[in-house]
């Protein structure tokens, strides 16, 4: 769901943008504001992912009100001037719709407009998972704590993988798959070199054309994955 609001200061079509609102499942209307004062409150005090606003509005223009913003939420214009469109794109909003819109032309820049949320969504998450140096497994019904550092490389058996950590003499056994545990690995610091094999970046000793080593442990590369390990021996990973 996409929180938003709606900001305009004539009331007839602060209603008509509230009904079309009304008309689209993901969006979820948190307030409906008559300038961008009320706004500016509404945004103080609420998680809003997504801004509707009139350009021309008294006091505090809807270009000066959004480019007044450090954190911008997406921002759609909804206005009956044509001449602010190159100035507002300046501002990276989502879309510029021109008054009276259409219902089918406001629904394609809601959905844009979800695209970008589902995008910066992805990004947030992402972001977060980097900055995080371990995951959780289940193991024997117990959820075990992994920190990314300690793994030296994973191995596929089938149904399940073989982790071997630094920290443990005996490799760790989970029923996952590594098509399944992948995603879960930050990429910055792990390689798939073969449909069996996944390794630590900072574990590998050398590398040959069909090879990496791992100390004195040799794991074969799949001819699949020779890009990767090229990437990486030329640093373009």
């Amino acid at each position: 769901m996409i929180n938003c609001i709606a900001v305009d200061d004539e009331p007839l079509a602060l209603t008509l943008l509230q009904d079309n609102i009304s008309k689209v499942p993901f969006l979820k209307l948190v307030a409906a504001c008559s300038d961008a004062f009320e706004a500016m409150k509404a945004l103080q005090e609420n998680n809003i992912d997504l801004v509707f606003i009139d350009i021309q509005m008294p006091g505090l223009t809807g270009l000066q009100f959004i480019g007044s913003l450090e954190y911008k939420p997406l921002v759609i214009f909804i206005t009956a001037y044509k001449q602010y469109a190159l100035e507002s794109y300046d501002l990276s909003v989502v879309d510029y719709l021109v008054k009276p819109v259409a219902l089918d032309r406001f629904i394609k820049a809601c959905n844009r407009a979800k695209e970008l949320h589902e995008l910066k969504t992805i990004k947030q998450q992402h972001t977060v998972q980097l900055s995080l140096d371990y995951f959780f497994l289940n193991i024997d019904y117990s959820q075990v704590k992994i920190i990314f550092d300690d793994i030296i490389w994973i191995e596929g058996l089938r149904d399940y993988i073989k982790i071997n950590l630094k920290s443990s003499k005996n490799p760790l056994i989970v029923r996952t798959s590594l098509k399944a545990i992948e995603p879960e690995l930050p990429q910055h610091k792990f390689l798939r070199i073969h449909k069996s094999w996944l390794v630590a970046i900072a574990e590998i000793t050398a590398i040959r054309k069909n090879s990496i080593f791992i100390k004195e442990m040799e794991l074969p590369v799949g001819e699949t994955f020779r890009d990767a390990v090229e990437k990486l021996i030329r640093k373009e990973l």
